[in-house]
């Protein structure tokens, strides 16, 4: 499985954010010598410098063959720590079954995309209505003064 992580407003990585990683690596059980590296051509908007340097990062953890690329940042270094992130979070979620910060805000997202169902809809106008009356109401004390 190949996951592609590319558009995503980037932080500078600083040196917590990197102990961090090691961190998160650490507690899933991610080893250096398990991970295959690979610099690879970056796609997508960003115009020349994007699509002539190899500054995206493909990241393969042998054991479980799980792959990941990361092309957010124009800096090879920046990737290669949110490649290793990434990596770890997928672990996270494959072997402990926990869900990733990614994961749940796009089931977030989900949730607030869901259509009403008929009930729920008619309630909702139904207090938009009362509302409408509460403030007409209040309309016409506040003119009648």
């Amino acid at each position: 499985m190949v996951l592609h992580e590319a558009f995503f407003f980037v932080m500078p990585l600083t040196p917590a954010t990197i102990e961090s990683i090691k961190m998160l690596m650490l507690r899933v059980g991610l080893v250096e010598m398990d991970l295959q590296e690979q610099f690879v051509l970056g796609s997508g908007s960003g115009g020349q410098k994007i699509n002539k340097t190899a500054s995206a990062v493909r990241l393969m953890h042998l054991p479980s063959g799980l792959t990941v690329k990361v092309q957010r940042s124009r800096s090879r270094e920046d990737n290669r720590w949110l490649a290793r992130r990434l990596l770890a979070e997928k672990m996270l979620e494959a072997v402990h079954g926990e869900k990733s910060r990614r994961q749940q805000e796009q089931e977030k997202i989900r949730r607030q995309k869901r259509r009403r169902s008929r009930r729920q809809q008619a309630r909702m106008l139904d207090d938009k209505a009362k509302q409408s009356a509460k403030k007409a109401v209040r309309r016409e004390k506040y003119f009648d003064d």
